[in-house]
């Protein structure tokens, strides 16, 4: 073909310099066509075959290592090996420009190479972990060191490749200048370290809503670099947080509540511990009549009717036997209340609990889950809530405990004639 064409780009009249050149331009156009042909054949024909295939197998295995991008990465080193091996053919004599071009291509194989083999240990990893030895047992920190191990070999051969060294004489040279190196680039190597175990962990994306207290953070990641990780705060605000920090200290990554469908409501109320009492029978026909409560008054009062006659108690003094009181009557009124609220996740922790008495009172808190994670409409549904069980509050004959202000000690002089001074 080379003879054909010098035939015809000299019958053309062109001169023995200009045939050469010509040549060898038109030779490394049909490299890189059939080159690209190769590419499209590979990717449009051999990958939807080999896609087919899995795809009707019954091993998960090859799913894996078909959705981690193993093969779709392997087939990139099929137009590079023509371009390879056509280098030799275009220039064959070997001259310094077929050397460095070879050693190019090779270069960009062994990246090929290099991004496969992290596809197939992601693979690896996910394939053990679908294997219930893989909770006691987890090999996610070996594989990582594997990995970053391959791409520190990988590194090496890309760049003694393209300089036309001996590996070994590169890592002695590199040896020698190792304490320099460590200090000049001691933040760079310290974040690489960090992003390889953020992202093999999956601890940090971009999106997520973290918190930092130590640099003031609480926002949403907005930027992942080499030594940073750039946070939105919700005043607008932007912080750069240090990427090693947070592995070397402790973060909160809200990721898991977004993806969990809900979002916490914990909040109290702190009730007066004067204002509880036994129910009488007045209160508990008052209580009958609330729609959402009358099916468990009706229910409990037959249940300690019964209990207290079994026990044969003595009903005349209160303290005998088994009663109903307005905390525990308002606690079941509360959680009725949030299980026919449309917005309170009924599939996760629902708690109405009593927490320790103290000096303020006793605190009577709910542990429940929003179905809206939108922080205002989150906001709006707490503040409904509780602006709800503080009206009606006094119909169970409780109040909350406030602390007297100083309007409360003046209306209490004015009403016992007491002179202010």
């Amino acid at each position: 073909m080379n003879y054909i064409l010098n035939d015809f780009l000299t019958g053309l009249g062109l001169s023995e310099f200009h045939t050469l050149v010509a040549n060898k331009a038109v030779l490394i156009a049909v490299a890189i066509l059939i080159s690209f042909i190769v590419d499209l054949i590979v990717k449009k024909v051999f990958l939807s075959i080999i896609t087919r295939i899995i795809r009707k197998t019954k091993t998960k295995w090859d799913d894996i290592f078909l959705e981690r991008g193993v093969f779709t990465r392997l087939v990139n080193i099929a137009p590079a090996l023509v371009l390879y091996f056509a280098v030799s053919y275009i220039f064959p004599t070997a001259d310094a420009t077929e050397s460095l071009i070879q050693r190019i291509i090779l270069a960009y194989m062994i990246t090929v190479v290099l991004f496969t083999l992290s596809s197939l240990i992601s693979s690896i990893n996910v394939i053990y972990s679908s294997y219930d030895i893989s909770r006691n047992r987890p090999i996610k920190g070996y594989l990582q060191v594997v990995r970053v191990f391959i791409i520190m070999v990988g590194v090496v051969l890309i760049i003694t490749t393209i300089l036309d060294k001996s590996p070994l004489g590169f890592l002695s040279g590199i040896g020698a200048l190792s304490a320099v190196i460590m200090l000049v680039f001691k933040d760079s190597i310290l974040g690489l370290v960090a992003s390889v175990q953020l992202t093999g962990n999956d601890m940090v994306r971009i999106g997520d809503w973290i918190t930092v207290p130590d640099y003031g953070a609480d926002g949403d990641v907005v930027d992942i670099k080499l030594q940073t990780v750039m946070i939105q705060n919700f005043d607008k605000t932007i912080v750069s947080v240090p990427i090693y920090s947070l592995i070397s200290s402790s973060f909160k990554n809200w990721r898991g509540m977004s993806d969990s469908g809900g979002r916490r409501i914990k909040r109290h109320l702190s009730i007066d511990m004067n204002s509880i009492k036994f129910c009488s029978m007045e209160m508990i026909e008052r209580f009958k009549k609330i729609d959402i409560l009358g099916d468990y008054i009706t229910g409990k009062q037959e249940e300690i009717d019964k209990d207290n006659l079994n026990k044969k108690a003595n009903t005349s003094e209160l303290i005998n036997g088994r009663r109903m009181t307005n905390l525990g009557v308002f606690r079941a009124y509360i959680a009725a209340y949030l299980h026919h609220h449309p917005l309170i996740h009924d599939k996760m922790t629902f708690l109405v609990r009593q927490l320790q008495p103290t000096d303020k009172g006793i605190a009577l808190e709910i542990y429940v889950f929003s179905r809206d994670q939108n922080w205002a409409n989150y906001e709006g549904i707490q503040a409904d809530i509780f602006d709800h069980l503080l009206a009606t509050i006094s119909f169970f004959d409780l109040t909350v405990y406030q602390a007297l202000s100083g309007l409360d000690m003046r209306q209490d002089f004015q009403d016992k004639s007491i002179p202010l001074l």
